[in-house]
C-alpha cells in the first residue's frame, strides 16, 4: 500500500475538534454537551447579511476576480478608514476565510526551511498552515502569571535564527485573549527592522477590546514593506461558515506574489463576497451590544473559574477566550475524561487542552482553553458541571 506524505503525517490533529468522536457519544448517551471548546460564537448573524445572500439574483455564478469582487474591496477600504488604517482597494485581496489570507502570507514571505516566529501559546492551526507551507514554526513563550503579555526583546533576540523571516502575531489573541499595546507592537516594529523580518499579523477580533483598543501592525510607521494584515468576518460578524477573510499589505511585491496564489486557486467564494460587502455596512453601533455581552460573559467565566479551588485564569483584555491552568496531571487526559467518564446531572463540558497551543513539549500540560461563546446561563452551568468535575478527576493535583 502506498505510504502517505511526510507533510501529511506531520500534520496535527486539531486540538480544537479532536475530541469531537467524545462528545458525539456523549450526546448519545442523553449528555447535554457544552461547547467551550471552538470559537463558535451563538450571537445571531446580523439580518441584512443573510438578507443579501437570499436576494443575490444570479443567472450564471461566475467566478469573481481572483482578488475578490472590486465593489467588495472597495468597501473593505471604508471599513479599514474607521479604524485609522488607509488603504487602496488594489492592496486587498479577498480569501477564502482568514485561513487562506494566513496560508497565502506565509507562502508568499517565507521559502520552505525557514522560520516564522511566534508567541506561544498560539493559535493552533498555525502549525498546520505552516506545514502546508513548508514553514516552521519558532516560538517565543509567554507566560500565564504575566497575563500572556508579549515576551521580552530579550527572548525574542535569543529565539531569532539566520532562518528567521517573519514574526506573526494574533491581537487580540487567540487562545489568551491578550490585547497587544502600542508599546509592544513598536517592540515589535524594532525587531522586523533590525533583523529585515516580515511582521505577520492575524487581526479577526479586532472589535472585540474590552480594556483599550487595538493596535493595528499596520498603525506601525515605517513597516509598510514588512506587515502583512490576515483578517476574516467569521468572528466579527458571527459568520464562520461563510468562509471569507482578507490580506491586506501595502508591499507590492507580496501582493503580486499573493495574487499568482489567489489566481491558481481561481476566486473567493461569490455568496460570501456578498455577505462580506453587507456586513461593511452594518452601523459601528452593531458591535456594542455584542461587545458588552462578550464582556459580561467575560467576567463571569473568569469570576466562576477563580472561585474553583485551584484554579487560576487571568482576565482576558480582547476576543473571546480564556487560557486558564486547572489542578490536574494532564490537560489531554482531563479533557477527555470529562467527556468520556463525567457527568454532573446530565451535563458536560467540552474543553480544549492547553497543549496544542504550545510548541514547546510539556507546556500547556495543565492549561485548558475555553471559548466564551455560550450565553450566560451556560457558561454558568458549564462552571458548575467543571467545579464538580475537578473535585473527582483521579488526577487531580489538589
Amino acid at each position: 500500500m502506498p505510504v502517505v506524505s511526510q507533510r501529511g503525517q506531520q500534520m496535527p490533529p486539531s486540538p480544537i475538534r479532536k475530541l469531537v468522536p467524545f462528545a458525539e457519544a456523549a450526546k448519545k448517551k442523553g449528555l447535554r454537551v457544552y461547547h467551550l471548546n471552538i470559537g463558535q460564537p451563538d450571537i445571531v448573524s446580523p439580518q441584512p447579511i443573510l438578507d443579501a445572500v437570499r436576494q443575490s439574483d444570479f443567472k450564471i455564478l461566475e467566478y469573481s476576480h481572483s482578488a475578490g469582487n472590486e465593489s467588495y474591496r472597495r468597501k473593505l477600504t471604508d471599513y479599514y478608514a474607521r479604524f485609522n488604517i488607509p488603504v487602496q482597494h488594489d492592496q486587498i485581496i479577498v480569501t477564502t476565510g482568514g485561513s487562506e489570507a494566513i496560508v497565502f502570507a506565509l507562502l508568499a514571505c517565507l521559502n520552505p526551511g525557514e522560520e516564522v516566529l511566534v508567541p506561544e501559546p498560539f493559535y493552533a492551526n498555525y502549525n498546520g498552515f505552516a506545514i502546508q507551507a513548508g514553514v516552521h514554526v519558532r516560538t517565543v513563550t509567554s507566560t500565564i502569571e504575566d497575563g500572556f503579555a508579549l515576551p521580552s526583546l530579550a527572548a525574542f533576540e535569543k529565539a531569532i535564527t539566520p532562518r528567521t523571516k517573519a514574526i506573526m502575531i494574533c491581537n487580540p489573541n487567540n487562545p489568551t485573549g491578550y490585547l497587544y499595546s502600542r508599546q509592544e507592537l513598536e517592540l515589535l516594529k524594532q525587531l522586523c527592522l533590525q533583523h529585515n523580518l516580515f511582521l505577520l499579523s492575524d487581526e479577526a477580533y479586532r472589535e472585540f477590546c474590552y480594556n483599550g483598543t487595538q493596535v493595528s501592525a499596520l498603525h506601525l510607521t515605517d513597516m509598510d514593506d514588512k506587515v502583512v494584515l490576515m483578517d476574516t468576518i467569521s468572528k466579527r460578524y458571527s459568520a464562520c461558515g461563510g468562509r471569507i477573510g482578507a490580506l491586506v499589505t501595502r508591499n507590492q511585491e507580496v501582493l503580486d506574489t499573493v495574487m499568482k496564489f489567489a489566481q491558481a486557486r481561481l476566486s473567493p467564494p461569490t455568496f460570501a463576497q456578498i455577505a462580506g460587502e453587507a456586513a461593511v455596512d452594518m452601523p459601528m453601533d452593531y458591535f456594542d451590544e455584542i461587545r458588552m455581552e462578550y464582556q459580561h460573559r467575560r467576567d463571569l467565566l473568569v469570576r466562576m473559574l477563580n472561585d474553583i479551588p485551584g484554579v487560576y485564569c487571568p482576565n482576558p483584555e480582547g476576543a473571546f477566550y480564556v487560557m486558564a491552568r486547572f489542578p490536574i496531571d494532564d490537560a489531554d487526559r482531563f479533557c477527555q475524561w470529562i467527556l468520556e467518564e463525567f457527568n454532573y446531572e446530565g451535563q458536560t463540558v467540552m474543553l480544549s487542552s492547553g497543549t496544542g497551543f504550545y510548541a514547546t513539549p510539556g507546556l500547556g500540560i495543565n492549561q485548558v482553553r475555553m471559548a466564551y461563546v455560550l450565553n450566560q446561563e451556560a457558561i454558568t452551568n458549564a462552571m458548575h458541571c467543571l467545579r464538580h468535575a475537578l473535585e473527582v478527576y483521579p488526577g487531580s493535583t489538589l
